[in-house]
């Protein structure tokens, strides 16, 4: 029926992206952002490594890239991630991650791990966007909990609120994304965050 034209399915990323398109004019983007693929983003890593003068042999794009996205699953900006950073490859992470970033938005375009990072800077500092959120999901369903990660389980802390009405499905034994940035402490820790919610084993 009707009701059913409410209702979002999707992926944490695609639904992210619908939030942003109609704010991300709050955060400094417009709402018709592009979004970089790997291969822009690859080229953006290795042109400022170049700006950099630091050698591509000797820091490899790709792996660059993925230090940054997992700074970005933590919800780590480039200034927490510099103040974090201790050993050499770190530290050199942390060169590039600033001017990385300043090349997406001076592009007006966001990589795959801004699209959650954004949106959860957009309900941090705007708490009325956030609550038009809330009352909008009043009921959310998260699949393969064990495979999410901080920035995905802070997503749904702030829509669901602390007695929001929230369902996820998850196997603590079946978590094996950890590589990915997934935590297993979101499923294992779920009954503390929620202490109201009944377990339904399976």
């Amino acid at each position: 029926g009707p009701v059913a034209h409410q209702v979002w399915a999707g992926t944490f990323h695609s639904a992210c992206v619908q939030i942003l398109r109609r704010h991300a004019e709050m955060i400094g983007y417009s709402n018709r952002f592009s979004i970089s693929d790997t291969s822009d983003q690859i080229a953006a890593v290795r042109q400022t490594l170049r700006e950099l003068d630091m050698d591509a042999k000797k820091f490899d794009p790709r792996a660059v890239l993925s230090a940054i996205s997992a700074a970005k699953n933590e919800l780590l900006d480039a200034e927490d991630y510099a103040d974090r950073a201790h050993d050499f490859w770190e530290q050199n992470v942390a060169r590039v991650y600033p001017v990385y970033q300043q090349k997406l938005e001076s592009s007006d375009s966001m990589d795959f791990d801004d699209l959650i990072m954004h949106t959860v800077s957009l309900f941090e500092c705007h708490p009325d966007i956030l609550e038009l959120y809330r009352e909008r999901l009043h009921y959310i369903l998260v699949d393969e909990y064990q495979d999410t990660n901080h920035a995905q389980y802070r997503l749904v802390r702030l829509l669901a609120g602390e007695n929001g009405n929230l369902c996820v499905v998850g196997d603590a034994d079946q978590s094996i994304y950890r590589f990915r940035g997934a935590d297993i402490r979101n499923i294992l820790s779920f009954s503390t965050d929620y202490p109201t919610a009944k377990m339904v084993k399976l």
